[in-house]
């Protein structure tokens, strides 16, 4: 049987990878970061229903990981594609990762011994990490990764490791992997809306004005600060928390007019963590409209509401930096007050947009993008994993900004096309 190519391995790719692997097609699932998971692995819990996301996506990580079917390809991006459906050529090319992978097993000495720490992008910078690191402690798969860029070369990781599994930088070179698939599923994911092109919402100026991913790390109990509600600035429990909805979507003026569909359900989703874990917090979502469209998304608005969760229709203009808090003004649309806000901190709710690598992997496939800049489908409507080339297929956040349930569903549908074209090829 011909195999199939998934590039990207967040909760869509690995969905599709599973479901392949399932019957019986091999899988080359082709990743560019150390670990598979993606965003999800980042989340504490998923919306309406506050589950664990790890709880729901290290299952299916460890079950990729072990299936005989599928090849994980992490540190690796696409190089070139040629070919057509049935008879595709991918290159792919690998990056160093400085370790011997069938030796490592992830004991993590050389991370204790290591004198280097740098900031944590898996914890998106609020936290740190070794310059020989794993991005999180359940990666898959599940070993180190030496950072040569901020590597030091003391030594001390060679001497501590009785495996010999860490390469020297002169050890260890880029190398070309040559695949041959009938079909190619593209689960690229999705990149964040820089929250400093906002100049007035004064982000990196002031410690205590974060993104919603950096909040999701606070809040995590396997984050920087162990699930504890933290100001940046001084380490203390904050009083009042605000959230900015809409900073990067529905913004002609910053080139993103769309909706991100997702982000007054996490902003909900954290406001109510925060309610339910620290009664005493204020917590105010400021927002454009309130966009409840899955199910039970309308009840999970009303069960912030009843948690006490204050949500005020306006964008604040500015955000001032105060002695002991934040100051900012804004008008609610709804009564016509003026009022103004003194929070403890200030979470921007960023929107979505197309992954680092959208428009190179879109040349290379010969597949078009939407005026948003992410891949583009043949019907919205009857064909939502189709591409106008036959044999690629596009899933997840890929297309357009949308849930975890939406991403896995479409991760299936593009496997169950992929399969098709696995059998007629043979």
């Amino acid at each position: 049987m011909a195999d199939v190519v998934v590039i990207g391995a967040g909760v869509a790719g690995i969905q599709a990878a599973l479901d392949l692997a399932g019957h019986n097609i091999h899988v080359h699932l082709i990743e560019r970061e150390p670990t598979i998971g993606g965003h999800m692995a980042q989340l504490d819990k998923t919306f309406p229903t506050n589950d664990c996301s790890m709880c729901i996506l290290s299952p299916k990580m460890v079950e990729v990981a072990r299936h005989p079917d599928i090849t994980i390809h992490t540190c690796s991006e696409v190089e070139s594609v040629s070919g057509e459906v049935g008879s595709f050529h991918i290159r792919v090319r690998k990056h160093p990762r400085y370790i011997i992978e069938e030796e490592c097993n992830g004991c993590g000495d050389c991370i204790l011994i290591c004198p280097v720490e740098v900031y944590n992008r898996f914890d998106a910078g609020i936290g740190v990490r070794k310059a020989i690191y794993k991005p999180h402690a359940q990666a898959v798969p599940d070993i180190v990764i030496k950072d040569q860029e901020h590597c030091i070369e003391c030594g001390l990781c060679y001497d501590v490791c009785g495996r010999e599994a860490i390469l020297r930088e002169d050890e260890d070179h880029e190398r070309l992997i040559d695949i041959e698939a009938a079909s190619i599923i593209v689960a690229t994911g999705y990149g964040t809306f820089d929250a400093g092109n906002k100049t007035q919402l004064r982000y990196l100026a002031v410690p205590d004005v974060i993104t919603s991913l950096e909040f999701e790390r606070m809040i995590n109990a396997s984050g920087p600060t162990e699930g504890e509600l933290r100001r940046l600035s001084d380490g203390k429990p904050p009083r009042s928390v605000a959230f900015i909805q809409c900073v990067g979507s529905r913004d002609i003026a910053a080139g993103r007019p769309y909706c991100s569909g997702v982000c007054c359900m996490y902003a909900m989703k954290n406001a109510m963590l925060i309610r339910e874990r620290n009664p005493e917090v204020d917590v105010t979502i400021f927002y454009t409209d309130i966009r409840a469209y899955g199910k039970g998304y309308e009840e999970y608005y009303e069960r912030a509401e009843s948690l006490g969760v204050r949500f005020v229709r306006g964008f604040p203009g500015e955000v001032f930096e105060g002695n002991d808090h934040l100051a900012m003004v804004a008008e609610d649309t709804e009564t016509g007050e003026v009022e103004t806000f003194h929070p403890d901190l200030v979470v921007l709710s960023v929107g979505l947009e197309p992954a680092r690598g959208t428009e190179e992997i879109s040349r290379m496939l010969g597949i078009p993008r939407d005026k948003a800049g992410f891949f583009d489908v043949a019907d919205r409507k009857v064909g939502p994993v189709l591409t106008v080339k036959p044999g690629i297929y596009v899933a997840g956040t890929a297309t357009a900004p949308r849930d975890i349930p939406d991403s896995v569903t479409m991760g299936g549908a593009a496997a169950m096309r992929a399969y098709l074209d696995a059998l007629r090829a043979g």
